[in-house]
Order: C-alpha cells, then sequence, then structure tokens
C-alpha cells in the first residue's frame, strides 16, 4: 500500500469561469448592481482608522463569534443574536452544517437537480446520501421527503439551477414529517421573490435556514454567509467551527457586512430593480423560443425549442457573453442565464437573436 492508497479522493465542485477583461458575465449569479454605498464609505473610514490608530487592527485576530455583524444581522432580521450564526459565505456555512448534523448511518436526502456542491460535501465527510429526481417539471416531489427514516434533508428554496420556488406550507410538510431528522433550506435566492422559512425557526427544533450575502447584497466577493435555527442547533454549529476554525471571518467581512445589511433602503430598491429586469427579461426570451420554468430567482434555467443549448454557450463566448451550460444528464440543453443590469440584458438578447437567425 502506497501513501497514495491514504489519500481522501474526491471529485470536487466546478465553479463556473471567472473570465477577464471585458465581457458580460451572467453565469455565476453574482449580482449586477453595486454594494450599498454605506460600505464605500465604511471602507474609507477602516482606512482612515487604520492610518491614525496605534494599535494596528489587521494584526490582532478578529472577533470570533463575529459579534457586530450578528448583531446587525439581529437587529434587521428581529431574530434574537443566539439564533443566529455566519460564516465564509453560505458555502462555508453549508459544510459546517453537513459536518455538524449529518452523523447518520443513514443516507441524506436531496434534489437529483439543485445545487452541485451538495454531493460534494456527503462525499468528502462520508456521508451517505440518496438523490430524489425533480417531476418534469423541475418540481420537488414533496412524497419522496416524507419518509422521515433519513439522516437529513437540504433543499434550496428557489431551487438552483432550475429557480422553481415553493411556499412554506411545503417545507413545514417535510420538517413535521422528519422530526428526527435536521432540514436544512437553503435560500440564498430566497429575496428575489419568495417568501422566507425563517418562521419555521421557533415552529420546530430540526429545521436550519441558510441565506447569503453573495447575491442580493451584492458582496459575494467578501465571502458572507449565515443559518438561523433554535440556539441549541446553533450551539453545536459553534462547536463544529470553533474545532475547525475559530477565526473564519475577517474583519474588514465584519465591518463591511455590518454596515451592508443595515442598509434596507438600498437592499429593496436594487433587488426590485433586478426582479423587474427578470420579468422582462423572460419575456424577450419567449418571444425567441426559449422555454423555462417560472423562475423566483437572479437567473432563468432555459432551452430553446431548436438550437442545442451548447451551441448557443459557445455562440455566446464567442461574443463574450458568458452564461451556464452543465453537460450533465436532463439538464445539458438547458442554459442558466443570471440576470444583469438592462443593458447587458439588452446585449444578451440582441445576441440571441443574431445566433437564432
Amino acid at each position: 500500500m502506497s501513501w497514495e492508497d491514504k489519500i481522501r479522493k474526491v471529485v470536487p465542485y466546478v465553479a463556473g469561469e471567472q473570465p477577464v477583461g471585458k465581457v458580460i458575465k451572467l453565469n455565476t449569479n453574482e449580482f449586477p448592481y453595486p454594494p450599498s454605498p454605506m460600505v464605500a464609505t465604511r471602507i474609507y473610514d477602516m482606512a482612515q482608522d487604520e492610518i491614525d490608530a496605534s494599535d494596528n487592527m489587521l494584526r490582532k485576530y478578529p472577533n470570533m463569534d463575529a459579534d457586530k455583524l450578528v448583531r446587525a444581522i439581529s437587529q434587521v432580521y428581529g431574530i434574537d443574536y443566539d439564533k443566529i450564526f455566519v460564516g465564509v459565505g453560505s458555502d462555508d456555512v453549508l459544510a459546517m452544517a453537513f459536518l455538524t448534523y449529518f452523523n447518520s448511518d443513514k443516507p441524506i436526502l436531496f434534489p437529483d437537480i439543485t445545487y452541485s456542491f451538495y454531493d460534494v460535501w456527503a462525499d468528502v465527510y462520508r456521508i451517505p446520501y440518496e438523490q430524489k429526481k425533480l417531476d418534469e417539471d423541475f418540481k420537488i416531489i414533496k412524497e419522496d421527503y416524507l419518509g422521515g427514516n433519513c439522516g437529513g434533508i437540504v433543499i434550496p428554496n428557489p431551487n438552483a439551477p432550475t429557480g422553481v420556488l415553493e411556499e412554506v406550507s411545503f417545507f413545514e410538510d417535510i420538517i413535521k414529517n422528519n422530526p428526527d431528522c435536521i432540514v436544512i433550506i437553503d435560500e440564498a435566492y430566497i429575496d428575489f421573490g419568495g417568501e422566507s422559512a425563517l418562521p419555521l425557526i421557533d415552529k420546530y427544533d430540526n429545521v436550519v435556514v441558510v441565506q447569503t450575502f453573495s447575491k442580493s447584497r451584492a458582496l459575494a466577493g467578501l465571502r458572507i454567509g449565515m443559518a438561523f435555527a433554535n440556539p441549541k442547533l446553533i450551539g453545536y454549529l459553534k462547536d463544529v467551527k470553533f474545532s475547525v476554525n475559530s477565526y473564519t471571518m475577517n474583519y474588514p467581512a465584519i465591518e463591511l457586512g455590518a454596515v451592508a445589511v443595515l442598509d434596507t433602503e438600498y437592499f429593496e430598491k436594487t433587488v426590485g430593480m433586478l426582479i423587474k429586469t427578470r420579468e422582462n427579461t423572460k419575456k424577450e426570451l419567449k418571444k425567441l423560443g426559449f422555454k423555462f420554468a417560472d423562475s423566483k430567482s437572479n437567473f432563468v434555467f432555459a432551452s430553446h425549442e431548436s438550437m442545442k443549448a451548447k451551441d448557443i454557450f459557445l455562440k455566446l463566448k464567442e461574443r463574450n457573453i458568458y452564461v451556464r451550460h452543465w453537460d450533465k444528464p436532463r439538464i445539458d440543453n438547458y442554459l442558466r442565464i443570471s440576470i444583469g443590469t438592462d443593458d447587458e440584458m439588452k446585449e444578451l438578447i440582441n445576441a440571441l437573436k443574431e445566433i437564432l437567425n
């Protein structure tokens, strides 16, 4: 036996391309507008503080609990401090949640077409899992999750990459029918048209709701995610996190995240702008012969009636327009198109007209 036989080998998550130069980037669901102006103001203030302070703030470890950020989230969301956990993007939060809550010989359950990090984490942590097929309309079949005999459940709402939204009552049925399992609801895109399941954390002791600053708060580059649950579940999550790395949240992220979440007026304005652009884009795509589920996210998951998705993907790329395509069963003829600014979407539509003609 060689040293290589002792290595933990997994197939890693593959992120969307990060092209450089002048491109229209509609492939990784980033927010098309800048963060709150309060973020830029705080960056300037932090720079001045750094220059003026005799005690260099960046040479010290940040607060372990990211206290300032958590208090700001608590204030805006109206949720008790001890029901909130933060991490380096929702990926970090979800990875810690998998490691903490899914510690059973029974398989965890999640959809077959969903966020493609779920099976990666399950493989990394040696968690058994079953992927439940979506129906022909890319909707989750609730009955697949009502058995009550699993190691846990994780479902995004809206789902990605399909954009399909379910009502809170849909998830409440799943939670009620699985009292001995933790149910994670991944709400990375909930701000773009859905109702959050957050009220359920006070009603049930086996539910965790995860959200992110990467989408609707335009801070993907800063890496801030959060989980909401009852204090006992949050306590277990912190125990695992602090056993891996006590200082995952850096000082700038804590400071800038705190001011960003407090600017609710800017948040509501820019999310409203994106929703308006999304609805207009859906109308234009339909005119061009695309079909898709009714997305309530910041992207559209679409296929064309006569042209293959991969061909469209490559021709858009030739024009420096990047969307997302997967060579996977059931979705290989679909494109996930992130919603950009009005001008970016106009350029996309014009390019599609040229390609399809």
